[in-house]
């Protein structure tokens, strides 16, 4: 609708720089630029790096934006930016150029928390969220399970990861058996030639034990060992690694504990929606168990295309238009880039 808020986001808590534009739920522009091919080499995201990649992106990535979606910075009605979590350095790029361009074109300016993002995000494809959800985050740096009561005013966490998040196990095995960074789009296309019942890979925290102390926290730090000893194991025995069994056998592993502990959150506070968001989110055994297992319980699940499920400046712009509805007040001009932004803050 012509009447709907127009605004902008600002995404450069990583290795992305996004800027994305919404009026409403209606996705506008979603410029992006990555740094990730400079990271490649190092094996994982070098913060300095990032930052640096931010400093020369932000500026031409806007004014693509702007084009995309045909618009002035003086049509825009408020910008929205990542507070936190993520790297600092690269927080402060983002931050900075927001209330930069808040100032210039004397717009409001709200802070919002990254991982409250990846939900908002969903909205631009499937429509408002049905509230309360449960919302899976799955990315490099977060594994969390969140009951969404009410998106503008706050999440409940239920679980989060205690090691190793499922992203960066992904890079991790990845680089066991020699494929590129970052790992999940290559385990992704190999599983598809392997077979996913070929090795017993552990569950982490699925023990009654275990249940019974992290009922929706994850682990995947024993998981990503025991790849690297299996496939150790056959490198001394001088026999070949069948990369594309491993790749199967491992992501099965963690898709079946990502969505068991998810349909369980659902089924135990009675909520028949779920959403999952973060890079993980793209990964497609990961969206077929779910709907698969969803079903058998009646639970809808909604995941963005996975363009979206990526670090992007759409799903800012999606939270800040949110919070713009409902009418949260802006932040104010000296707010904080936040590395350790808790969940529970979603705008500062």
């Amino acid at each position: 609708m012509a009447d709907e808020p127009l605004i902008l986001g600002i995404e450069t808590s990583c290795d992305e720089t996004g800027v994305g534009i919404v009026r409403g739920h209606t996705l506008l522009a979603d410029a992006l630029a990555s740094s990730v091919e400079e990271h490649a080499r190092f094996g994982g995201v070098v913060p300095e790096v990032a930052s640096r990649a931010h400093l020369e992106a932000i500026v031409p990535t806007m004014d693509r934006a702007l084009t995309e979606a045909g618009v002035t910075l003086a049509d825009i009605d408020a910008i929205a930016v990542t507070s936190g979590p993520g790297l600092a350095g690269a927080l402060l790029v983002g931050v900075a150029a927001a209330k930069g361009y808040a100032l210039a074109a004397e717009k409001p300016v709200y802070g919002v928390n990254h991982l409250a993002a990846h939900v908002a995000v969903d909205t631009l494809e499937h429509g408002p969220l049905a509230e309360p959800a449960i919302a899976l985050l799955v990315s490099g740096g977060h594994s969390s399970l969140l009951l969404v009561d009410d998106l503008a005013r706050g999440v409940t966490p239920l679980g989060a990861t205690i090691d190793d998040a499922a992203g960066e196990a992904f890079d991790k095995v990845a680089r066991l058996l020699g494929l590129p960074f970052p790992g999940g789009p290559p385990i992704d296309r190999e599983a598809r030639a392997g077979d996913a019942d070929s090795i017993a890979f552990p569950r982490g925290l699925t023990a009654a034990k275990d249940l019974a102390a992290h009922r929706y926290d994850f682990s995947f730090s024993g998981l990503k060992t025991a790849v690297a000893r299996w496939v150790e194991a056959r490198q001394r025995a001088g026999e070949p690694v069948p990369v594309a069994d491993v790749a199967a056998s491992f992501q099965e592993a963690v898709c079946d504990v990502l969505t068991n502990k998810a349909l369980a959150a659902c089924r135990a506070q009675g909520i028949e929606t779920l959403v999952i968001g973060g890079g993980v989110a793209a990964n497609s055994r990961l969206r077929a168990m779910a709907e698969q297992r969803a079903e058998k319980y009646g639970i809808q699940v909604r995941v963005p295309r996975p363009k979206l499920c990526t670090d992007n400046g759409a799903m800012v712009a999606a939270l800040g238009s949110h919070l713009v509805a409902a009418g949260v007040a802006p932040s104010r001009l000296d707010l904080p880039a936040d590395s350790a932004l808790p969940l529970t803050t979603v705008s500062v």
